[in-house]
């Protein structure tokens, strides 16, 4: 199916009616394995030991055999179309600050309604993307080319069990996307969740049993494979960077876990400390995963946004009107976070926080000075510009 978008201000639909949070809360297993990884902070303005095979983090320079990182902080803003400003959730971010999201519960009567978000975020950069016919339509993935990629429904339930059928966008023209799979699930489930610069997409589909299947799309081939991760079963693949490497979560030890494998086929199993289940949804290409980790269970549960390096550990993020209730979802090559909180009034609101950086890093290393006949060792420091990929 196929029909054009982008329509200010208008309608569009998403799919299963629930929060992007609950939609993966289902969609998790797979095969995943190998590495647990406990909690440790990213190094701030400081040098640590290069970990063995993993990217750098983002402004991080290697020194020999040390890493200096600049302080990272953030500069949150709550942005919520006025069209339902109760429920927006923020997605997926380029490059250029292009933001993919929707606005409308699932709830009968309010469905969702999926749209892009333009700099400079005022109500006048909302523009509307719709599968054409939908009832509901979520945008969850956008690359820095433009292509955009969802999930729809043909239905809006009271019990917000809904069809889902994904989706990408391309020159302006919708395109179905749905799994070729023998034995769907009723109603059927799949999703495109994430997509690349190299016009690669993600999702999941779930079968008859209710299992779910990771997969991907490539666009330009039309050519679909399911995905599949050592030690997990039930896999949700949220998200792919330009090398290959997706992010995702499924079950481990009958818990929810996050992962990432990369294009080589290593896994990184990875779980927030204490927490109860841990989903990674978004990555970008410096292997900065972003998700969500939810601490103990019930009404007293606790939902902390997160990043995390492979070999650096956690960062958690949570937006300062939404400590505790935070889900990072998007993340771009500059570091910038997309996501949503749940705030006092209980009002799902959609969240960016844009990475700042310090402009230095200084590292230190042990030198060896002589002083006569006698050798002193102390501390040479060195401080490193901090350097970002182009366009940030």
């Amino acid at each position: 199916m196929e029909g054009s978008g982008d329509v200010r201000r208008g309608p569009v639909g998403r799919s299963v009616g629930r929060s992007r949070a609950a939609c993966r809360q289902r969609s998790v297993r797979r095969l995943l394995g190998v590495t647990a990884t406990a909690a440790a902070s990213l190094a701030a303005s400081a040098a640590v030991a290069v970990p063995a095979a993993s990217a750098l983090p983002l402004g991080c320079s290697q020194v020999k055999k040390k890493v200096a990182c600049p302080k990272v902080s953030y500069k949150f803003q709550t942005l919520n179309d006025a069209a339902d400003r109760t429920f927006n959730q923020l997605l997926g971010i380029n490059q250029s600050g292009v933001i993919a999201g929707y606005f409308g519960s699932g709830a009968a009567g309010h469905p969702n309604q999926g749209y892009l978000l333009f700099p400079n975020y005022t109500q006048n950069y909302y523009a509307s993307n719709n599968f054409p016919g939908s009832v509901q339509t979520q945008a969850t993935g956008i690359n820095d080319l433009g292509v955009l990629v969802g999930f729809y429904s043909s239905m809006n339930n009271a019990n917000m069990v809904n069809d889902n059928h994904g989706w990408y966008k391309l020159n302006g023209q919708f395109f179905n996307a749905d799994f070729p799979n023998p034995s769907p699930a009723s109603p059927v489930v799949d999703q495109l969740l994430g997509v690349n610069d190299k016009d690669v997409a993600v999702g999941f589909f779930t079968d008859a049993a209710g299992v779910n299947h990771g997969y991907s799309f490539n666009i330009a081939t039309h050519q679909f494979s399911e995905i599949s991760v050592p030690g997990i079963t039930s896999p949700t693949a949220a998200a792919i960077n330009n090398n290959g490497d997706i992010a995702g979560f499924g079950t481990a030890g009958g818990a929810t876990v996050a992962f990432l494998l990369t294009h080589a086929g290593k896994v990184d199993v990875i779980k927030y400390p204490n927490a109860s289940s841990t989903q990674a949804l978004g990555v970008n290409n410096n292997d900065e995963v972003v998700g969500v980790a939810t601490i103990g269970s019930g009404s007293t549960a606790k939902m902390n946004g997160f990043t995390y390096y492979p070999g650096y550990g956690f960062k958690t993020i949570n937006a300062p009107a939404g400590v505790g209730t935070t889900t990072i979802n998007g993340v771009n090559s500059c570091g910038d976070l997309v996501g949503f909180y749940v705030d006092g009034a209980g009002n799902t609101d959609g969240l960016l926080a844009n990475a700042q950086f310090s402009s230095t890093a200084t590292t230190s290393s042990a030198v060896t000075a002589e002083a006569g006949k006698k050798k002193k060792t102390k501390p040479k420091k060195k401080t490193i510009k901090t350097v970002l990929p182009k366009g940030c």
